[in-house]
């Protein structure tokens, strides 16, 4: 380490104003910066500053540790279910795992080379520092999206989303929307047949030439996609091999789905790493829970052949499809969600809810976390806007009532 420091501090002369690599000090900087800690302190005559252990780019390497459960769950989860549906009796651990890797590592590859490239070249353009909000952006927008979802694709939503969700808005802190949701939602309306169906959720090619692939005539649905057609009150949920899907079983997470969402258990786990250092609200996660277990228990109450989602069981629905990696890591953002106390409660009740009604009563879209967060993005400053008002009001009828005594 000591010989990288000096060779940064070698280097670091060139990128300085006047030095002949000047027009890519952005670069250096942000290069340097993530591997140490900035050696610039506050002036001694300046004002009072409190610092803090946890800046930004130890919050962002929080968030990327709290992820990797479900990352490495995906990992198994796309060779797992790619073996079931090549009909296998046995099931090599490590092989699955390779395969979930090589087929994963060209989408985070993506993500990153295309995210981080406009930020480099925005930092640059507006000499200011590069911010290291796509550390976290880029890994979640692979883990939302199919396993299989192809590469140019993925280019051209991670480049809009970060040009026009969150650089012509002011670059990190200041994007009304969550940037990895708007990739995914862009996905979803301009390629929805590479982001819905049968098919596109079950890894069914050979990445880098591993593995077998599957049969061009491969057919198999997400739980909550097999519920079209059927009428209840039984639901049916069904894995590829055809088994029975349990609460149990939707809970560990073995089931088609996006890469990094089908575990709640994984899930879970990286909730309690994130509470544990204060880096999410329990009030945005607990409330979306409560919003999804009280809608989805009215809607199973208010059960309907005509919308065969209404069947499900309410602890069901939070378990199944992106509603739970929704509550621990779409809706807790710190910069697209609220930001009072009460607010919170208020933002994250709504997100469940719904979260549930768009998956129950449309029938052509089976989930609705990813619409849910997004709509409660552009109503989170209202929201606190609200709140803050209704404080002020409250405070001003308690100093009048004080002063007229």
């Amino acid at each position: 380490m000591a010989t990288l420091r000096k060779l940064l501090d070698r280097a670091k002369p060139n990128f300085e104003p006047g030095g002949k690599l000047h027009a890519f000090q952005s670069v250096f900087d942000g290069f340097e910066t993530f591997l140490y800690t900035p050696r610039t302190t506050s002036p001694r005559n300046g004002a009072v500053h409190i610092h803090d252990s946890i800046d930004s780019k130890r919050t962002m390497i929080i968030v990327v540790a709290a992820l990797l459960p479900c990352f490495l769950f995906g990992m198994y989860n796309t060779g797992y279910q790619h073996w079931l549906a090549l009909g296998a009796a046995e099931f090599p651990f490590w092989q699955i795992m390779l395969y979930g890797f090589l087929t994963i590592l060209p989408r985070v590859a993506v993500a990153y080379l295309v995210g981080l490239g406009i930020e480099f070249a925005v930092a640059q353009v507006k000499h200011e520092e590069i911010q290291e909000g796509f550390l976290v952006t880029g890994l979640i927008v692979p883990m939302i999206c199919p396993a299989e979802v192809p590469l140019w694709m993925l280019a051209v939503a991670v480049a809009f989303s970060v040009v026009f969700v969150k650089e012509v808005f002011g670059g990190t802190g200041y994007n009304v929307l969550n940037v990895a949701l708007m990739t995914r939602a862009f996905l979803f309306f301009a390629y929805p047949a590479q982001m819905s169906g049968d098919k596109v959720f079950v890894a069914s090619g050979a990445p880098f030439g591993y593995g077998t692939p599957l049969p061009d005539a491969f057919s198999g649905a997400t739980p909550l996609g097999e519920i079209v057609g059927q009428t209840g009150p039984e639901i049916i949920l069904k894995g590829i091999d055809g088994s029975i899907i349990d609460t149990w079983q939707a809970f560990l997470g073995l089931i088609p789905g996006s890469f990094g969402e089908t575990s709640t258990l994984c899930i879970l786990l990286g909730a309690i790493l994130l509470l544990a250092t204060g880096i999410a609200s329990w009030r945005i996660i607990l409330s979306v829970f409560a919003g999804g277990l009280a809608t989805g228990w009215l809607v199973n109450t208010l059960a309907t052949p005509t919308y065969p989602a209404s069947y499900i069981c309410p602890v069901d629905q939070l378990l199944l499809g992106g509603f739970a990696f929704a509550a621990v890591f779409m809706a807790t953002d710190p910069v697209t969600s609220c930001r009072t106390n009460t607010g919170k409660y208020i933002y994250g009740f709504l997100i469940g809810a719904i979260a549930i009604i768009i998956r129950t009563y449309n029938n052509g879209y089976p989930e609705g976390a990813m619409l849910a967060v997004l709509l409660m993005n552009c109503f989170a400053p209202l929201i606190d806007y609200c709140v803050v008002h209704a404080n002020m009001r409250r405070r001003t009828r308690r100093l009048t009532a004080k002063t007229t005594r």
